[in-house]
């Protein structure tokens, strides 16, 4: 991976706020990781922080080699690889599940956390279903509330997917999966009853997801 200098700085990066002076950022980077519903531009993360973009960038290098089981560990050994990655995707950074995890963790979130879905859950899981491909704004300004927990429950129940980014903002957009097919008992979302493509705040259209409550 290549590496700058600390005082190297991009255009149009924010001056940094004030942060203490003995910040880890290797673990400021990880927390803020860890909350994180939206991958991470270097520049937010640079402002989050209150550190140069150059010195971001290189905390990112070495917690990406950290978690790849790359990096040099206590004694000389090598760290251990991680059961999740840092990930660049649509211009920004998080963590996301190694892929030969998906399957286990799938089936985790499927049979083992059986959990029922709440009215919201379900109400946007329905959005996203007549909507698809959507993104997380536009959801919640259809349903007029904040939907970042509800988004991640659908995403960790596999019953949505990330689809693309949309190439204006670089947001991710949503759609179902063959999961939420199988849930239903139907074949394909044209099988879905049709509703109005404004979605009105009523509850039509809802309660056929009932079946997943």
């Amino acid at each position: 991976m290549t590496t700058e200098t600390p005082d190297e700085t991009i255009a149009g990066t924010p001056a940094p706020g004030p942060a203490p002076a003995s910040m880890d950022v290797d673990r400021a980077l990880e927390a803020i990781f860890m909350v994180a519903d939206e991958p991470q531009s270097l520049v937010a993360l640079a402002t989050a922080l209150g550190r140069p973009v150059a010195v971001v960038r290189q905390g990112i290098e070495r917690l990406v080699e950290d978690y790849d089981g790359l990096a040099e560990g206590p004694g000389g050994r090598p760290s251990v690889r991680r059961g999740f990655e840092l990930r660049e995707v649509a211009g920004g950074w998080r963590i996301y599940v190694r892929a030969e995890w998906d399957p286990l963790v799938r089936d985790f979130v499927i049979t083992q956390n059986p959990s029922r879905l709440s009215q919201a859950a379900l109400e946007t899981l329905s959005v996203i279903a007549y909507k698809q491909p959507i993104s997380r704004g536009a959801v919640a300004s259809i349903r007029a509330v904040n939907v970042d927990s509800v988004v991640r429950t659908l995403l960790s129940r596999g019953l949505i997917t990330e689809v693309s980014t949309q190439a204006e903002t670089g947001a991710i957009l949503y759609g179902t999966t063959d999961l939420l097919l199988t849930q239903l008992g139907i074949n394909s979302l044209d099988e879905l009853p049709k509703i109005s493509p404004l979605l009105p705040d009523g509850s039509e259209g809802f309660d056929d997801l009932e079946a997943l409550r």
